[in-house]
């Protein structure tokens, strides 16, 4: 059993490793472009706390 951690470690990195680029890879993919710059846009659609004019 002992023998077996440094392969399980070794295989549990990996498997982060190839999770965190499909995420980066499915994050910057040109499916998520419009989502991605719809989201960008979002804190500057809110109004202004600190404006003169109160509603």
């Amino acid at each position: 059993m002992q023998n077996l951690v440094p392969y399980l470690t070794a295989l549990v990195t990996i498997l982060g490793i190839v999770f965190f680029l499909g995420i980066v890879w499915w994050a910057w993919s040109s499916k998520q472009k419009n989502a991605n710059d719809e989201s960008a846009k979002l804190p500057f659609e809110l109004p202004d706390e600190f404006s003169k004019e109160k509603s």
